[in-house]
């Protein structure tokens, strides 16, 4: 009998009394069992097992519609607890706990691209069940793996038994995690949001396992619920980050504007102060109260009019350093010590500076911009006090050009107006031109400023070029000195030219051409960062200067020689002219003289006492054979000039003149 049992058999009802209590197998296997030991027909048996048979279908599909219940409730219950986790990483965590229960997996982990989802590479981020180190961390690539499979497809892939499938890319990185794990079945679902896909879910077993569609399926749908956690969840950090990030820059914009409002009610308290009249100490004494601290005013040149508190111990020198800078930046300026420079200006011009020794640090809402207003404070005050020294020093500017220009009033007029400025302009002045290989120029005008007060001279900065006109004698001595004090503060080599001594108005422009083509002369000649004058130039200072003419040279270089033959009737100069003829030769030069070598070597031993050890070097040497030349010529022309004298004294009747 092959068609539908008989339902009102006895077995046949029996059979579906004992489907619908849900009895197990075996009660069916009894079923029929008892009635092969019956008196039961051959049909009614066949009857009874065809019966049994679709009771085993209809269970089989009672039990697998339970167990797609059971699944998708328990992928309900994953759904609600991925919406109560915090953070990326524990959602990661709660991901694969869920996979693993839900598929009853040894081990399950998942791996995750960059945060844009961009990366061709994925790593490991998170596993349960692991059981070794080397899971976690494990870079897959896009070409080896079933997660390369699932990042190119979209879809699901599985294998029974995955070091034995040769249809997979494998990888020895991922083998040997597998084989480490002892994995055999893995399946792994795409994780993503939308059309991205920017992870993968794993799942695996320690044994041979043929995964079954609805098992696939189940884990799809818990890596699309994880996808679309993961990916709001990133959303929301990424929302927390930027809310987080607008109220610190609430937080920052009220304490700015706390901090703009105090020092605009500290500003108007100064600016009534001096409104009213009050001198620098006392505005200062107003502003350290809210600055805390001790405070110093400088003056233009340096020196200090106004302190409150302990003075700090600061180096002049950094001071100095630190002033010159805040000029050029024109805002206050840290010092390494701990300190602040505030520079004190007008219009341009520079009235002095603050040096702060705070007692706690300055913040840059509140401190640095209170010191800021307090400098304008302090330079309005310091303007009202002294609008004739601005005068004074544009006039200052004015003398200076008019000195280096070829057209400028009469030499006494100048010397007066010199005069009312405190400047001796008819006493000795030496010129120094000045030029820095680097540097900030804001910050040589301002130091070159400060240097003419302190040595009351004059100064000028065009093209990055420091002319300065102070008094003194030396023009080499004033040339290191700018040196030295410029060098170090601009950070780079200073190259100075130096001429004078001068006196008088109409003398100024002659030695400021005289330094400059020193120093055109020593850039030609690659001497970059070397001081030099005329005088110190040797013979090529004979050409460069206007005054240095040639028995300057002689006088410098062989004077003492001369000088010492005029008072010891010796001849030293005629040793010389033959120890230089004879090739540096005293055995040759003694010949030429007609005395004997010793003697020769006497003279010169004397000779270098009064050149010095160095005179037998090249260069010197040649500038000694130069100025004997010369000395000798002006001794022919000279004699030559006398004898004329006398000739025409003899014609005339009557001496010449020059005997007289």
């Amino acid at each position: 009998m092959t068609g539908v049992p008989d339902l009102a058999s006895p077995d046949v009802m029996a059979v579906l009394e004992l489907l619908a209590a849900g009895a197990p197998t075996a009660r069916f296997e009894e079923l029929r069992r008892v009635a092969r030991r019956g008196a039961a027909s051959e049909a009614a048996l066949v009857e009874l097992d065809e019966a049994v048979q679709l009771a085993s279908r209809v269970q089989a599909r009672i039990g697998h519609a339970q167990q797609r219940e059971a699944g998708l409730a328990a992928l309900v219950d994953a759904a609600h607890d991925l919406t109560l986790v915090d953070g990326v990483d524990d959602l990661l965590h709660e991901t694969v706990r869920r996979a693993r229960r839900l598929l009853n997996l040894d081990m399950t982990y998942i791996g995750l691209r960059d945060a844009d989802g961009k990366g061709t590479a994925s790593f490991i981020r998170t596993a349960e069940g692991d059981t070794t180190s080397h899971s976690v961390g494990l870079k897959t690539t896009e070409d080896s793996g079933l997660g390369s499979l699932v990042q190119r497809s979209g879809a699901p892939a599985w294998t029974p038994d995955y070091l034995a499938d040769n249809d997979i890319p494998h990888g020895p990185d991922i083998d040997a995690v597998v084989r480490a794990e002892g994995l055999h079945a893995i399946v792994a679902v795409p994780l993503g949001h939308g059309s991205r896909i920017f992870g993968t879910l794993y799942g695996a077993d320690r044994k041979v396992r043929h995964f079954t569609p609805d098992e696939i399926s189940l884990l799809r749908s818990l890596g699309r619920l994880a996808g679309v956690a993961i990916e709001h969840m990133r959303l929301l950090e990424a929302t927390r980050a930027e809310v987080t990030e607008l109220e610190r820059d609430s937080s920052r914009a009220r304490s700015s504007l706390d901090a703009q409002r105090r020092v605009e009610k500290a500003y108007i308290r100064l600016i009534d102060l001096v409104l009213s009249g009050c001198d620098p100490q006392t505005l200062a004494e107003a502003a350290v109260k809210e600055l805390s601290g001790s405070l110093i005013v400088r003056d233009c040149v340096g020196r200090a009019v106004v302190v409150t508190g302990t003075p700090p111990r600061f180096e002049e020198d950094d001071v100095r350093r630190w002033t010159y800078d805040a000029h050029a930046a024109g805002c206050p300026v840290s010092m390494p010590q701990g300190g602040w420079v505030a520079p004190v200006t007008a219009g341009g011009e520079n009235l002095g500076a603050i040096v702060l020794a705070p007692d706690e640090p300055l913040t840059e809402g509140f401190g640095v911009r209170l010191l800021q207003v307090t400098a304008r404070a302090v330079a309005l005050i310091l303007l009202l006090q002294r609008t004739s020294v601005v005068a004074h020093d544009q006039i200052r500017d004015e003398l200076l050009e008019e000195l280096l220009s070829d057209i400028r009033p009469q030499p006494p007029q100048l010397i007066a107006r010199a005069r009312r400025l405190g400047i001796a302009v008819d006493e000795p002045h030496v010129m120094v031109v000045a030029r820095s290989e680097g540097g900030s120029e804001g910050r040589a005008a301002a130091w070159a400023s400060s240097y003419a007060h302190r040595t009351s001279g004059l100064m000028r900065v065009v093209d990055r070029c420091v002319t300065l006109l102070v008094p003194g004698e030396d023009p080499l001595a004033a040339g290191n000195a700018v040196s030295a004090e410029l060098a170090p503060l601009l950070g780079h080599t200073v190259t100075v030219g130096a001429a004078g001594p001068v006196s008088g108005p109409e003398a100024v422009a002659r030695a400021h051409r005289e330094a400059l083509s020193c120093l055109e002369a020593l850039t030609e000649l690659g001497n970059l960062g070397c001081v030099a004058t005329p005088q110190q130039m040797g013979f090529l200072g004979v050409l460069l200067s206007e005054t240095h003419g040639v028995g300057n040279y002689i006088e410098s270089v062989i004077g003492p020689v001369i000088d010492y033959d005029s008072q010891r009737f010796t001849e030293f100069t005629r040793t010389l002219e033959a120890y230089f003829a004879s090739s540096s030769s005293p055995t040759r030069a003694a010949s030429k003289l007609h005395v004997h070598p010793n003697t020769v070597s006497r003279r010169l031993e004397r000779i270098t006492e009064l050149l010095g050890p160095a005179w037998q070097t090249p260069e010197r040497a040649l500038e000694i054979q130069l100025a004997l030349r010369l000395h000798r010529t002006r001794r022919t022309l000279q004699h030559r000039d006398a004898t004329d004298r006398q000739a025409r004294g003899a014609v005339s009747g009557r001496p010449d003149q020059a005997q007289i």
